[in-house]
């Protein structure tokens, strides 16, 4: 058993691990406008246009768990026009965010029966923000690439096995001990194995008691044999994958073209954009701070706050190093990095000097930061490898996510600013 790659690389930095876990149980678990199995699927569609599997696998199981019907699965032709109405702000979002308009939003939320609630609309996007910037630091951190094997930099078998970060809560014994751990020591050092899974195994054991608890037994058994019908058709990391009958191994992943329309659709670059397209998105007119915090948080109770929370959290980070290396303060190189994930998505700080950018990011870090922001899927092992040598893998995961939590903003700031506009 290994703890899921995501947590492995992200335990790498714990106080981060711990809201980002706290974020994704309250988007997928705990009560919300959107039903559960909606939400995976969702999560479903906005890995798919990254060709993500890694992700799309994962909420495939939860999806199924969570009562959806496996029928959904065969691709977009084969669910509910509400749900299948979301597919162009998803194609946007992912791609050009800065094409987001009033209209779109009016689209969804007043086509008959069919019509999306403001609450809904914005619990749905914030997943979609979310899994795109999520299936980044998959390709940015080599989860997607060694899948089954916890990424680059793993940590060693620490856990049984059936703790997957999409179900994770920051109270969670399993989230806990990896965060005592990583404080002890780091992940790159050995450590005692035999005491560990002791006690990961009483805690899996505890927690899979307390679900047993609070699911009806034929539920249960219907739900998991379902769900395992469906993977023993699928290739999936690491956990999740059901044991190998004697004939063989399980067979590979299901083709990712049906939760997709439009695959061509991609990502372009905001600077050479035609010039009756979207000005460019000012800060100072539209901020997360004065606009997008208090409109998530009205329409969706609480999901600003841990949002939030973990927009400070990666900002908080210690990177010492890594700016000692490049010469300069700290918070001075995370904003280089940060403006400069916003910049490619047209999104503009007047009071920032954008010739900072090129004094502090070399040409090779500019590469693959762009690689993995805006087109994940090219992401390579060689460009991981090649960028910042000299440097710790922690230090490398630390720029992947603040990746992850640039891009997630920029995408909610259009979203969000066009949502207002329609409200206006």
């Amino acid at each position: 058993g290994r703890l899921e790659a995501v947590t492995q690389q992200m335990g790498y930095h714990p106080q981060y691990l711990d809201s980002f876990l706290k974020t994704q149980h309250y988007l997928m678990h705990m009560d919300g406008p959107l039903p559960f199995d909606c939400r995976h699927y969702i999560a479903i569609m906005a890995a798919a246009r990254h060709h993500c599997r890694y992700l799309v696998n994962l909420h495939v199981l939860q999806f199924l768990q969570a009562g959806g019907d496996p029928q959904w699965l065969r691709g977009l032709d084969y669910i509910p026009p509400k749900l299948r109405n979301l597919n162009e702000i998803n194609k946007i979002l992912a791609h050009r965010p800065w094409l987001i308009t009033k209209e779109h939003i009016e689209k969804l939320l007043k086509i008959s029966e069919w019509s999306w609630s403001l609450a809904e609309l914005v619990h749905a996007v914030v997943l979609l923000a979310h899994c795109h910037a999520l299936a980044s630091f998959v390709f940015g951190c080599g989860c997607e690439q060694d899948e089954g094997l916890g990424g680059r930099g793993s940590l060693k078998a620490l856990s049984p096995g059936n703790q997957c970060f999409c179900e994770a809560t920051s109270g969670n014994g399993c989230v806990q001990e990896l965060l005592r751990v990583n404080r002890k020591r780091s992940l790159d050092s050995c450590v005692e194995l035999d005491s560990l899974r002791e006690r990961m195994q009483r805690i899996h054991m505890e927690t899979e008691s307390r679900e047993e608890m609070r699911l009806p037994q034929q539920d249960r058994e219907e739900g998991e044999g379902q769900a395992w019908r469906w993977v023993s058709r699928m290739g999936v990391p690491g956990w999740l994958s059901p044991p190998a009958d004697p004939d063989g191994a399980v067979t590979s992943a299901t083709n990712l073209a049906c939760y997709m329309q439009d695959p061509d659709f991609g990502y372009q670059d905001f600077a050479r954009r035609d010039e009756n397209q979207t000005q460019v998105f000012r800060v100072q007119d539209y901020s997360w701070e004065d606009h997008g915090f208090s409109l998530v948080n009205r329409l969706y109770s609480d999901i600003g706050h841990l949002l939030d929370e973990k927009f400070r959290m990666v900002d908080g980070l210690q990177s010492t190093a890594m700016a000692k290396r490049q010469g300069c303060e700290p918070s001075v190189f995370k904003r280089g990095i940060w403006n400069y994930i916003h910049c490619m998505f047209g999104i503009r700080y007047d009071d920032y000097d954008y010739a900072e950018v090129n004094q502090l990011l070399e040409r090779v870090l500019k590469v693959y930061i762009k690689t993995v922001t805006c087109y994940p899927e090219k992401t390579n092992a060689e460009m991981f490898d090649r960028f910042w040598k000299q440097f710790k893998h922690s230090e490398k995961v630390h720029v992947n996510l603040l990746i992850l939590e640039a891009r997630m903003q920029a995408e909610l700031l259009y979203a969000l600013q066009a949502i207002t506009q329609y409200m206006i």
